[in-house]
């Protein structure tokens, strides 16, 4: 029995997908389970299994082509099998459309067939008026015409003509009566290249760049995702912005003592990881900022599950640290660097990018000093990280030089008033600038 191959919905939020590749091609054998194609998903490349047995009769979406989760995209069925009404063979709407449209192309065909004999047929008596004598508005108008200091009769259309394609009348000889020139002339010294043309006048032309004034770029299923969610969280949640300027000068002397003790395992700390970790511990005692918007209620989380922004070439996409409170730096660290790598390769599962609680996205290695980031609904913030740099600062009276950082977070003020998201920053400050104080 034959089964149609649906696009599946591969992640929680997709809506369309794209045929990245087809692994198996029309008339190849297919089992139960075989991976039949790679689809680039909002957010990852997943692959797409067979629903049933028997051979791919027909692909029905090409390898780049986009379809709606659900549409039928290939057909499997026996060898032998009438597939006709599931492939779409019969003729549809579109191919009678086509046959109408050839139909009324012929027709029109037909028409400027009939319409071309009648126009030779008054070009013939156009040509046979020019050879009788020319009227007296024509006389007048030939008087007008003068070369090389003598006048020369042509009639209107000759001189235009003649004028078109660069001939001097003053070469031609005219067969009208009197000697006035026609149509018929310039025509033929057209095609005997008698006549020589008139130079143009050496005029300096711009030459533009051979390169186009511009490109289209296709949205992959990611941008168009990003774009709409986008939309659904700037526009309908109210975002207000918090932000507090950190001294990083512990966390620097800690990382390089972290690392020296890791050094041996292989596993290197970044200052985002400890940025994560700091997160994590501020929002388990802040867990009024570790939620949900859910239209009729707000769900607080006890456990904290960070979404960590990382760039692809697509866009953004923010892998999970599930229960960043309970992992340790080394922990962290790995679990960000293989998260982010197969982000980057979009080879991840949907359960690794989907229920974050929090997110951050840290844009200091691009030397962005501050900035504001969108919130991604249903979670009610967000924290943007800005670069490190050594800053001189007033401390005791004193002027000091430390490595500063600030960090601005962006709060859906339906589930966080200023005092709390205020507690929270003032919990994460006080981690990042005093390690000590987490134990506290």
């Amino acid at each position: 029995m034959a089964t149609k191959v649906h696009m599946e919905a591969l992640s929680p939020t997709m809506e369309e997908g794209q045929i990245v590749k087809w692994l198996k091609s029309e008339g190849d054998e297919v089992s139960n389970g075989d991976i039949l194609a790679e689809i680039e998903t909002d957010k990852a490349t997943m692959e797409l299994v067979a629903r049933g047995e028997g051979v791919l009769r027909k692909i029905m979406v090409e390898e780049g082509g986009n379809a709606p989760v659900g549409d039928v995209i290939a057909v499997i069925a026996g060898e032998d099998e009438d597939i006709s009404d599931l492939a779409g063979d019969e003729p549809s709407g579109e191919d009678e459309a086509d046959e109408q449209d050839a139909d009324e192309e012929e027709a029109d065909e037909d028409e400027a067939s009939s319409d071309e004999d009648e126009d030779a047929s008054k070009a013939a008596g156009k040509e046979a008026e020019e050879e009788e004598p020319a009227s007296e508005a024509d006389q007048a108008e030939d008087q007008e015409g003068e070369e090389d200091g003598r006048r020369i009769k042509a009639s209107p259309l000759a001189r235009r003509l003649a004028e078109e394609e660069g001939i001097p009348l003053s070469s031609l000889e005219g067969s009208g009566p009197g000697g006035r020139i026609v149509k018929r002339d310039v025509e033929q010294a057209v095609e005997e290249g008698v006549a020589e043309k008139e130079e143009a006048p050496s005029v300096p032309t711009f030459q533009p760049d051979a390169e186009e004034d511009y490109e289209d770029v296709s949205l992959s299923q990611m941008r168009k995702t990003i774009a709409k969610r986008l939309v659904q969280s700037l526009g309908p949640v109210p975002h207000f912005f918090l932000t507090i300027d950190v001294d990083m000068t512990r966390v620097v002397e800690a990382r390089s003592r972290v690392n020296a003790l890791l050094e041996s395992e292989g596993v290197k700390v970044s200052f985002n990881d400890i940025i994560l970790k700091a997160t994590a511990m501020a929002l388990k005692k802040h867990p009024e900022c570790n939620a949900h918007w859910r239209e009729d209620h707000v769900r607080r989380f006890n456990r904290v599950h960070l979404g960590v922004a990382v760039a692809i070439d697509d866009g953004l996409i923010t892998p999970v640290i599930r229960d960043a409170h309970a992992k340790g730096l080394a922990h962290i660290a790995q679990e960000v660097r293989e998260l982010a790598g197969r982000a980057r390769e979009k080879k991840l599962k949907p359960d690794e990018y989907t229920g974050s609680t929090f997110s951050v996205s840290n844009l200091g290695m691009f030397g962005i000093e501050e900035f504001t980031a969108v919130i991604n609904p249903p979670e009610a913030g967000i924290l943007a990280v800005g670069g490190m740099e050594e800053r001189p600062v007033i401390v005791d009276g004193e002027l000091d030089v430390q490595t500063r950082m600030k960090i601005t977070m962006s709060c859906d003020h339906r589930v966080i008033d200023g005092a709390q998201g205020s507690r929270f920053l003032q919990t994460l400050k006080a981690v990042l600038e005093e390690p000590l104080t987490a134990l506290v």
